[in-house]
């Protein structure tokens, strides 16, 4: 049990989608809503290196559950709990920049006193394991800024659209809202599997396709 595991978690926001709907952080383009946007999965990708090595030391928090739904119903309680992880894990961690010259001392960790987007990212998505949702609608995705640095996120699917947890930011907001290339995504199917990712829709800036 980690040491955020014993605060109470309830949540509040709306949450988002099956690859079609989502979240994220900062606001972008605004898009018609009568011209669907979507987040669609490609091709097999490689696992980014360090969630290898993070399934190996946790490799609770890389099962995959095929009888799972691979989308959380968004209720009041779901959306509080979303909110409420999202914030208490962006303040509990210290941020801290890891460097990048070394991958093989470089390691995701839960909860950690200090650590990067990539911390977060697996906290969260552990903490809400933890309380019981569904692993299949807990992904975590590799998307770029847009200062060009590669960042992750956790990407949660429910009923009513895509959200995304971010470090970046204290508030959930659906992923088309976000200024973000979105380059790889967690399998619903299996945790250990990346596929890459592109977005589709009429509206779409030229630099997320």
């Amino acid at each position: 049990m980690t040491r955020l595991t014993s605060v109470t978690l309830l949540l509040s926001i709306a949450v988002g989608a099956v690859l079609s709907d989502g979240a994220a952080a900062r606001s972008g383009p605004p898009h018609n809503p009568a011209v669907p946007v979507s987040l669609v999965e490609t091709s097999p990708s490689l696992a980014p290196f360090q969630h290898v090595r993070f399934c190996l030391r946790y490799p609770a928090d890389c099962r995959s559950n095929q009888a799972e739904d691979d989308r959380i119903d968004l209720t009041p309680e779901t959306s509080e709990l979303l909110e409420r992880v999202n914030r208490t894990v962006n303040a509990a961690i210290v941020p801290a920049q890891k460097s990048s010259g070394n991958e093989l001392q470089e390691v995701w960790a839960i909860a950690p006193y200090t650590g990067d987007c990539n911390d977060y990212a697996v906290t969260k998505r552990h903490e809400l394991l933890l309380s019981g949702l569904p692993a299949k609608a807990l992904r975590l995705a590799v998307v770029k800024t847009t200062s060009g640095s590669g960042h992750l996120v956790l990407f949660v699917a429910t009923t009513k659209g895509g959200l995304v947890l971010d470090s970046l930011a204290e508030t959930i907001v659906p992923w088309q809202s976000t200024n973000y290339q979105w380059m790889k995504i967690q399998s619903a199917s299996d945790a250990r599997i990346w596929h890459d990712v592109k977005v589709t829709g009429a509206s779409v800036s030229p630099s997320d396709r």
